[in-house]
């Protein structure tokens, strides 16, 4: 029964700060600037996520982790699908995993 309060408890204060802008934001007026800013926050946010991983593919050679986000980024530049782009990225490092390193 424990186990199940801290768990509710838990879910709770995970899901009012969730909620509490989805009710009120939207009756305040926001500057354009403001809303062109905060619409380029996921971008920057999942950019913040994903770069390090990158570089840390494998500790030893950041250039190899490297090399696949830069195909990652050209193909992601050609409009190629989701599934395009991570099959090549995962396709460049093996190549360059087992060939040149």
């Amino acid at each position: 029964m424990t186990v199940l309060i801290l768990i509710i408890g838990m879910a709770v204060v995970t899901y009012i700060p969730r909620l509490l802008p989805a009710l009120f934001l939207d009756r305040f007026n926001f500057p354009a600037w403001f809303q062109k800013w905060l619409k380029s926050i996921p971008y920057a946010a999942l950019g913040a996520l994903i770069f390090p991983g990158v570089l840390l593919v494998e500790k030893d050679q950041p250039l190899l982790g490297l090399a696949g986000g830069v195909a990652a980024f050209i193909l992601a530049l050609l409009n190629l699908h989701i599934t395009l782009v991570m099959a090549g990225a995962i396709t460049v490092v093996i190549i360059l995993q087992f060939y040149i390193f």
